[in-house]
């Protein structure tokens, strides 16, 4: 499952008129009343008021923490990874045991293809019995189990990064379901104010304070928000399918309604996160594991040079007029060294390849592990800029402009300017809070920490 990333280009495009639509919705209102009370201010970015999403679906929002541990517990992905894994670990046993024992029948018949012809009257008729074992030169077999281990030792890590990716693929659709959510509440409300603002966009028409062209923008954006609805019911339904897939449920039943988003502080320093990784990433302990197993078979692939052995035994049962016989055989298997000689160069050169792989691997983890520190950092200054600076000032503007407006000394593209502007960096900094989040998701996945 590929990491799903989050996208403002999304919203981009269908923000103006989302916006323009509650622009239209708050300013009418606000001038129909004028005079009669002071206008609502605007909400606060990051409020975690109840999401009319929940009341939609008639359901109770899940946390992230809920999804997590079912995720863990039903994903078959992370299942058939860990039953891979628990299979690797049987291997040990089997490599490192002896060859199978050969045991054997033989009828040796004198004067006839008759079986037992001459058996009675010949001393060199007779049936045997024997048993024959293959032995492996001292440390062949355990050098072979070694081999074995590693490679259950990098599955258990490769299991691990199976769920640590399972996961952080189903922290960033549940954040992204969250803003889908969130958005898709504001524009069902402002569609069930539009009604209302083209009934008093017509009323101040007709009365002569108002022009057809607002009744007109008005019924334009009543059908854009429309479009929106739509298309964020449609997104809805697509993340929702891929949450479901992830928990192994099944696609008809009940809607996933996510939690608030909220800001969480990274509590590590570059440094720690990065020591982290080395330490815990998953995907470098199974790259360390194969430098391990690969070493091993340079090992064994020197010992393969040393000759391996066979003892047999047979016991061989005659006619009653002579002696049984009885056998032993010792064999000695001489190993071919032109083989032996290619088969050591290539453990070594596999050797050096898990060396750089390992080398890359750790490279790529802490560049991404840097990465994402940035980003995160960079994030929560960005949210403070929004919280204490861009949000609060655009409000106080907007509040300027509409006292100004409601005394005819503004006109009402400035009105509009402003109130878009709140809009928008309430927007901005929702998504800009997801993107953070996300960026703490993907730490947590690198280095294992849990940023509470």
């Amino acid at each position: 499952m590929q990491s799903i990333g989050l996208s403002r280009s999304f919203f981009g495009c269908t923000r103006i008129s989302f916006i323009t639509a509650a622009l239209f919705v708050r300013t009418v209102a606000l001038a129909g009343h004028a005079g009669a009370q002071e206008p609502p201010a605007p909400s606060k970015p990051g409020s975690t008021a109840e999401s009319p999403a929940m009341a939609e679906h008639g359901g109770v929002a899940v946390s992230l923490h809920e999804l997590v541990w079912e995720a863990e517990q039903k994903n078959p992905q992370i299942a058939a990874s860990f039953h891979a894994w628990q299979a690797s670990r049987n291997v040990p046993k089997q490599v490192s045991a002896l060859p199978e024992t050969q045991l054997s029948v033989q009828q040796f018949s004198v004067g006839s293809p008759r079986p037992f012809a001459g058996y009675s009257n010949s001393d060199f008729a007779y049936i045997g019995f024997g048993v024959s074992q293959d032995i492996p030169y001292s440390g062949k077999r355990q050098l072979r189990a070694h081999v074995a281990e590693h490679q259950a030792d990098s599955m258990e890590a490769q299991t691990d990064s199976v769920r640590r990716t399972v996961v952080g693929n189903l922290k960033m659709v549940y954040f992204r379901l969250a803003y889908i959510q969130q958005t898709l509440s504001v524009l069902q409300k402002s569609d069930a104010l539009l009604t209302q603002i083209q009934e008093a966009s017509e009323a101040r028409y007709r009365v002569g304070h108002g022009n057809q062209q607002d009744v007109l923008k008005a019924q334009l954006q009543h059908t854009k928000i429309l479009q929106e609805i739509a298309h964020h019911h449609q997104e809805e339904g697509l993340l929702e399918a891929q949450i479901k897939q992830v928990l192994g449920r099944p696609q008809e039943s009940a809607d996933i309604v996510a939690e608030t988003v909220t800001l969480r502080v990274l509590p590590y320093t570059a440094a720690e996160l990065l020591q982290r990784a080395r330490e815990q990433n998953p995907d470098v302990h199974s790259k360390q594991a194969s430098i391990r197993q690969q070493e091993t078979k340079v090992e064994l692939a020197r010992k393969n040079f040393r000759p391996d052995f066979n003892v047999q035994y047979t016991y061989e049962h005659t006619g009653s007029q002579a002696r049984d016989y009885y056998m032993a055989t010792f064999g000695i298997r001489l190993p071919n060294r032109g083989r032996q000689k290619a088969e050591l160069e290539e453990a070594q050169e596999n050797r050096q390849r898990a060396r750089q792989e390992l080398d890359s691997e750790s490279q790529r983890v802490l560049s991404e592990v840097q990465q994402q520190y940035v980003r995160a950092k960079i994030s929560e200054e960005r949210l403070k800029i929004y919280s204490d600076g861009l949000v609060p000032q655009s409000e106080a503007t907007f509040q300027s402009a509409l006292s100004a407006y409601q005394s005819n000394r503004q006109d009402f593209e400035s009105l509009l300017s402003g109130f878009l502007d709140v809009l928008n960096l309430d927007l901005e900094y929702r998504s800009e809070l997801v993107e953070h989040e996300s960026a703490l998701a993907e730490l947590e996945r690198l280095t294992g920490v849990d940023v509470p």
